[in-house]
């Protein structure tokens, strides 16, 4: 399955929003992880050029989490699918609700493309707004507590019997520089991994 192509269907005019040209076996995927926003320019995002600017940072989150991945296929062949939140680039520095609301739908969509999902992952604040919205929508209840990201890692959060973990966002160089946050988001990283392995095993 192409996610681009399922995407464009839900839209009947010609949209600016920019989704995944990639081929999945949704039933093969069992964790998530959505990142803020798309990179300006295609090339940079996940399943742009092999160099990607978003993969120079994802590599060695994985690597230091212990999981022996070089590219985003590797990625995918581990059962983890990686999409953005927004699917529009930014055009200040701070991303607006109005842009995570215009995504909102095709977000939704997507993540109820892939049937076996037992983690999902929000790597920075606009993925945990952006999935807030959609459980406020259908629970009238946000899955995640507004606190802050690092009280909220130890908490087992459930959302229609998915895990959610909160974390850090995963691109963007700022993420090698800030040691502490990389070290989080590897950590959490590593605790996916586990869980969606422990319940293939069980």
């Amino acid at each position: 399955m192409n996610i681009q192509k399922e995407l464009e269907q839900l839209s009947t005019v010609k949209t600016d929003l920019r989704f995944n040209d990639v081929d999945v076996m949704p039933e093969t995927i069992y964790a998530i992880m959505i990142n803020e926003v798309v990179p300006s320019c295609v090339e940079d995002d996940f399943y742009g050029r092999p160099d990607a600017a978003y993969m120079t940072t994802t590599i060695p989150l994985f690597r230091k989490a212990g999981i022996d991945v070089g590219s985003v296929q590797d990625i995918l062949n581990r059962g983890i699918y990686i999409t953005n939140a927004v699917k529009t680039p930014k055009t200040e520095y701070a991303v607006s609700k109005e842009s995570i609301e215009d995504s909102l739908s095709y977000l939704e969509k997507e993540l109820a493309l892939f049937p076996n999902v037992k983690v999902i992952m929000l790597m920075g604040d606009v993925a945990k707004k952006a999935f807030n919205m959609i459980s406020k929508k259908a629970t009238k209840k946000n899955a995640v507590p507004s606190t802050s990201t690092y009280k909220l890692r130890n908490t087992e959060i459930l959302y229609n019997g998915i895990r959610i973990l909160p974390s850090y966002i995963m691109t963007g160089q700022n993420i090698l520089i800030e040691k502490s946050k990389f070290e989080m988001a590897s950590e959490d990283i590593s605790m996916m991994y586990r869980l969606i392995n422990n319940d293939l095993i069980n």
